[in-house]
């Protein structure tokens, strides 16, 4: 009899709905995108031309969701380097929408072999972004040397080689200050600002790190400017065509840009004359920069 009424409290919770297990989110997450069937070859060629064509959001619906699966499949594999398995599959989920913008139907390859590549990258730069206080991956050839850094050095060192920053930049195509910088973030560990100096503990790492922010004045002063240059760009930008955006978004402006022939693939021309368009380009630019901006103009444009 004590049994029955022990009992009468779980069987009351389950007749409500609730659940004396609190509830995974992960789980929750897997159960619903189980609910999404995978695509055949013939539908997915067909909901990605209709996507590239007409941008309809149906089509993406489906592209997106029968993909969720392969998401978490590849986020599942760098789950010993995140502790929230969830925060890898957003960033996967970013790459798999990448991917879709990127995708080019006629090919001849499936989609989700397509999208596991960028989902791989997008989960990558997450980590590397966030795995330390610190980031040190905020390049491609930092990324490149965070990778494959301690293995190329041993392998040269067991082929005779004496290794240096030198020898490692030229291998990896970086510079000898990307080498170094990695070199001691892969030594080093983070240190909690809030970690206490000497015995007293009255005074904390961050006590004795000088402030570099800007003065509040040369902060309006950045903000005012950046935002009077942005706003001279945007009208810069109406006049252009298609393969000048191209060019200024892609090349000009861009942190990483595009190479000239890449441009003059796209568009049907060659390494060359994309070169002297751009050239052409940035003194219209240089110009109209100046008109607005006077002598605060006088800032760096264009590619490395």
């Amino acid at each position: 009899m004590a049994d029955e009424d022990e009992a009468k409290p779980v069987r009351a919770l389950a007749v409500s709905g609730r659940s004396l297990v609190p509830a995974d989110p992960y789980r929750r997450y897997l159960a619903e995108a189980r609910k999404y069937p995978l695509l055949t070859r013939e539908e997915e060629l067909e909901l990605v031309r209709r996507y590239r064509e007409t941008r309809d959001r149906d089509a993406l619906f489906r592209l997106v969701t029968s993909n969720l699966l392969l998401v978490v499949r590849v986020a599942r594999s760098f789950r010993h380097a995140a502790r929230n398995l969830l925060d890898l599959i957003q960033e996967g989920n970013l790459g798999l929408l990448q991917a879709i913008e990127r995708f080019d139907p006629e090919v001849g390859v499936r989609l989700p072999t397509y999208a596991g590549w960028w989902i791989r990258a997008y989960i990558l730069k997450y980590l590397l972004d966030n795995a330390r206080l610190v980031r040190v991956g905020t390049t491609n050839a930092r990324r490149k040397l965070l990778h494959n850094l301690r293995q190329e050095k041993q392998k040269l060192e067991l082929q005779g080689f004496e290794v240096g920053p030198k020898l490692l930049a030229e291998r990896f195509g970086a510079t000898e200050e990307d080498v170094r910088d990695v070199e001691q973030a892969l030594r080093s560990r983070d240190v909690s600002l809030d970690a206490p100096l000497g015995d007293d503990g009255e005074r904390t790492q961050g006590d004795v790190i000088p402030s570099e922010a800007p003065s509040v004045e040369a902060e309006v002063a950045r903000r005012e400017l950046q935002e009077r240059a942005e706003s001279a760009i945007a009208s810069f930008r109406g006049g252009l065509g298609e393969r000048e955006l191209a060019i200024l978004d892609e090349r000009i402006l861009s942190d990483e840009p595009k190479t000239l022939q890449a441009l003059g693939d796209r568009f049907g021309t060659t390494r060359e004359a994309v070169r002297q368009a751009e050239a052409r380009l940035m003194t219209r630019l240089k110009a109209h920069l100046r008109e607005v901006l006077g002598d605060l103009a006088q800032v760096r444009i264009g590619p490395a």
